[in-house]
């Protein structure tokens, strides 16, 4: 953009939720703009990053908590009575304290990186990964359109990683592009996110509003039936999430 249409245009990005109607982090244009972060927490919103025992951190991924209300919140949702969906959806895990489930990073300077949704968190060896992380990776590499990645825990404390792939018109997923992809991933990553399987796959499944559906595919990977993780009248194609139950086999 600053290329093609203007060398001082103010470029942002932005993140929040159709549940509050609105967004938690932004741009500011008395801020500088860092390429890969979003300039700030927008007003009044008192967003934090916490760990696992609810204390704010800087500098590392943590949890995205919202600590007082802000004025689009929904109190309820339609036909929960006693409120249990409600609760367990956002008050759950940190008593009292909103939590949205996205994994988060507050700078020093304050910019906010959010690396996607902490409960589709990849959890390798004790180290949490997020999947835009890899998803920056995969993103460069000409051959693939699309991907998704997800992590099984297995009750003897192992893990089963896999990589699942789209390929672009005529590509073929070759044992050579498994090989870039991995050196890719481990080059600009980690030798942690590597994943244990790459798997072509005919599409990957996505929100009506355009977000990636690593959790309902997870949970279809561990025996759940599609229709018991999603609902279909919210998904752009609903046959694409059927697929992945030919993969259980795998784990």
């Amino acid at each position: 953009i600053y290329d093609q249409v203007k060398r001082d245009l103010w470029l942002i990005s932005l993140s929040g939720g159709t549940d509050i109607c609105g967004i938690f982090v932004g741009g500011c244009i008395m801020e500088p703009v860092f390429a890969g972060e979003i300039q700030c927490r927008v007003l009044g919103c008192d967003l934090e990053s916490v760990n696992d025992n609810g204390i704010p951190i800087r500098n590392m991924p943590g949890e995205l908590v919202i600590r007082q209300p802000m004025p689009s919140m929904p109190v309820l949702f339609w036909g929960d009575e006693g409120h249990e969906r409600y609760h367990s959806s956002y008050f759950e895990h940190f008593q009292g304290i909103w939590r949205h489930g996205d994994l988060v990073e507050i700078t020093d300077r304050g910019t906010i990186i959010i690396s996607g949704r902490s409960d589709a968190t990849l959890n390798r060896d004790g180290v949490r990964i997020g999947t835009a992380e890899l998803y920056q990776v995969i993103d460069t590499i000409p051959e693939l359109a699309d991907s998704l990645a997800v992590c099984i825990e297995d009750k003897d404390g192992g893990h089963w990683m896999p990589l699942f792939v789209l390929m672009r018109d005529r590509e073929v997923l070759s044992d050579e592009l498994r090989s870039r992809i991995n050196a890719a991933l481990r080059a600009r990553c980690s030798p942690r996110h590597v994943p244990d399987d790459i798997i072509a796959v005919s599409g990957i499944p996505y929100t009506l509003s355009g977000k990636k559906m690593e959790m309902p595919v997870k949970k279809v990977l561990m025996g759940a039936e599609p229709d018991a993780v999603a609902s279909l009248d919210t998904m752009r194609d609903p046959e694409v999430l059927a697929g992945f139950t030919s993969f259980r086999r795998l784990t």
